[in-house]
């Protein structure tokens, strides 16, 4: 707090003033008063003959005696008394004992003095709600500047990032290059008649890298930058988002060219009516002032909003029309050579063991993002620290991808042995069901040490990016979901409470299958359940019913189908295959984590399942059994643009 401020103030001589009234007047009043007794030795006095001269002050109840020896006192009386005090004075006084009479006053007011105490209260109100905003706000000056855009302007005194420092997103880095290159040379453009978008929407996952893409854009274009928050405009004033709308937009206007880049648009931009307040929310006041001025851009103006979200699926259609958003850039989860640029650039500045290959750690973190890739090796760097290692090898590594995967290890969590036992045959029957399925995902791990809120894992993973599954590939998922639960049944014949979330999993999967993906013959190629926005949940999506009973049971008796037909497959499995069940865990006793290829040696032999009958959808439907027509393989890290 700056006290000389205060001390230098009007405020401050201005409360003195009045503690310096109020002091003196009590003092001044204080000075030569007369000794206060009570109102019974008064009359006592009156009727003994003492006194000399009476006189009542009738406003303040005050009875002032003047005795005949000179001294004067004073008594208060209560309401009543006064009439009762003044009889007896008139009767001393007729009688000749009360030589100089007596007096009823009553006093003028003081009129300067009782203002200044009424105007006390309200100056101290005053001189508190100052005092409040001047907090709240930085000052005085500032108390009408709710209006006023909270955006920050990017200045070149800031870290730059670029382009270069952007890597597994190169589509997205290529379209916004181009709103670079619109704004340093307009005229390219402008000479074959094509038109800058006015708007870019940024989505995808979080922790893909859009506000990393917009730093980016920042720090390459040259142009004022303004960047802000969606919640930055909702306030508690009603009116205060749409202002700061305007005011934002007003400086990018008189700055142009110039971009403003919106983080999570969607804390304004989702669709109108879908809120508690219907179509008077503030919130929707603020998007409706934002469509204006995004409609009403002039396109020589050089102004581009760039916004950021994950849940375009709940923004409002008129933002997201052309003329305002035109151009919608996905930023998804990296591929298996995104995750390695990704991982090259996170490497910069640590020591890495010649042995650590960052291509092995990008095949080994399908679905992870750049966010995720970032903490895996900042874990991994954190470990090698902790152990006062000087490089980061290959042990810490693997142990940053299980940290940001699975949580870290519970070694305070003591299980005894049967439960190690249990656990250990559980995890061994989801990698045996795995590995014995023809056309599967390899198992690369398999750990009984308890990670988060799970005993144990095993991890299987795709050694090629897939974009898409397969009815058979499905099938097979399904049985090695439930490996963990057959497993339990076939050793312990009493199966635990482990395998909820396999059998949560499981049922998610077969039911996608039958009412998402066409994939019984029963009920056919139909989407049944049709996605609505509930509106009083801001337009989250919610599965109406749109079929009968019957439909309804028939679903059920498909997905129980599928689950019970895994089920079994995975339990024909383990028993074709229980000497490698039981070898599988006697090394996980032993060795509590195996990787792949200790996996691989023990399942070299492994009785499989035989493949799958060929699938048409129908009976009716014979298959081509001369399969595909043989075409050249293309190289992928090519475009075919």
């Amino acid at each position: 707090m700056d006290f000389k401020r205060i001390f230098r103030g009007p405020i401050f001589w201005i409360a003195l003033a009045i503690i310096f009234v109020l002091v003196g007047s009590t003092l001044i009043s204080g000075v030569g008063a007369p000794e206060e007794v009570d109102t019974s030795v008064a009359m006592s006095q009156i009727q003994s003959g003492s006194v000399d001269t009476a006189t009542i002050t009738d406003r303040d109840q005050v009875l002032e005696l003047v005795l005949k020896n000179g001294d004067t006192v004073r008594a208060t009386y209560v309401t009543g008394q006064g009439v009762v005090l003044q009889e007896l004075l008139q009767v001393r006084a007729d009688s000749g004992a009360l030589p100089g009479g007596y007096n009823v006053v009553v006093p003028s007011e003081n009129i300067l003095f009782t203002l200044l105490v009424s105007l006390i209260p309200f100056i101290l109100l005053v001189l508190i709600m100052v005092f409040i905003f001047s907090k709240m706000q930085g000052g005085g000056s500032r108390l009408m500047q709710f209006g006023k855009s909270k955006a920050k302007m990017v200045s070149k005194d800031m870290p730059q990032t670029t382009f270069a420092d952007v890597a597994g997103a190169a589509e997205a880095v290529e379209e916004l290059e181009e709103i670079k290159d619109f704004l340093a040379d307009p005229e390219k453009f402008k000479a074959v008649g094509a038109k800058i978008p006015k708007g870019v929407l940024l989505y995808g996952p979080p922790g893909t890298g859009k506000t990393l893409l917009a730093r980016a854009v920042a720090g390459e274009a040259g142009v004022p930058f303004y960047s802000i928050s969606g919640s930055d405009f909702v306030e508690m004033f009603v009116g205060v988002g749409a202002s700061r709308v305007r005011d934002l937009f007003e400086q990018a206007k008189e700055n142009a060219p110039a971009i403003i880049f919106m983080d999570e648009i969607d804390a304004v931009g989702r669709h109108r009516g879908a809120g508690m307040g219907g179509g008077h929310d503030e919130r929707e006041q603020t998007l409706n002032q934002m469509l204006v001025e995004m409609d009403g851009f002039d396109v020589s103006g050089g102004v581009i909003m760039i916004a950021a979200t994950n849940r375009p699926d709940i923004l409002d259609p008129a933002l997201l029309r052309p003329g305002r958003f035109d151009r919608q850039i996905a930023v998804e989860r990296p591929d298996l050579n995104g995750r390695w640029e990704i991982l090259k650039v996170h490497a910069k500045g640590k020591p890495f063991n010649e042995a650590v290959d960052l291509m092995t750690v990008a095949r080994r973190t399908p679905g992870f993002t750049g966010a995720d890739l970032a903490n895996v090796l900042n874990e991994a760097a954190l470990l090698t620290a902790r152990n006062g290692d000087p490089e980061i090898g290959n042990v810490l590594m693997d142990e940053a991808i299980d940290r940001v995967m699975a949580g870290p290890q519970k070694r305070n969590r003591v299980m005894d042995h049967e439960e190690r036992l249990i656990t250990a045959y559980h995890e061994a029957g989801h990698a045996l069901v795995a590995a014995a399925l023809p056309g599967n995902d390899p198992v690369h791990k398999i750990t009984i040490m308890p990670r988060g809120r799970a005993l144990g894992y095993t991890m299987v993973l795709p050694d090629q990016e897939k974009h898409s599954t397969t009815r058979s590939q499905m099938l097979n998922q399904l049985a090695y979901m439930l490996g963990g639960r057959a497993a339990e049944e076939l050793i312990f014949h009493d199966p635990t409470t482990g395998a909820s979330n396999d059998i949560e999993k499981a049922t998610a999967v077969a039911r996608a299958m039958v009412m998402q993906y066409g994939m019984t013959e029963r009920l056919g190629a139909i989407k049944y359940g049709q996605e609505q926005g509930e509106v009083f949940m801001g337009r989250d999506m919610g599965h109406t019913r749109d079929f009968s009973e019957e439909v309804a049971a028939a679903i059920d008796e498909e997905v129980r189908a599928f689950i019970e037909a895994a089920h079994q497959e995975a339990y024909d499995l383990l028993v074709a295959n229980r000497e490698a069940l039981d070898a599988i865990v006697v090394a996980l006793m032993e060795r509590e984590t195996l990787q792949k290829a200790e996996i691989e040696e023990i399942f070299a032999e492994l009785n499989l399942r035989e493949p799958r009958d060929a699938w048409t959808g129908s009976a009716r439907r014979s298959p081509d059994l001369g399969g595909p027509v043989e075409v050249p393989e293309l190289d992928a890290t090519k475009s075919n643009v």
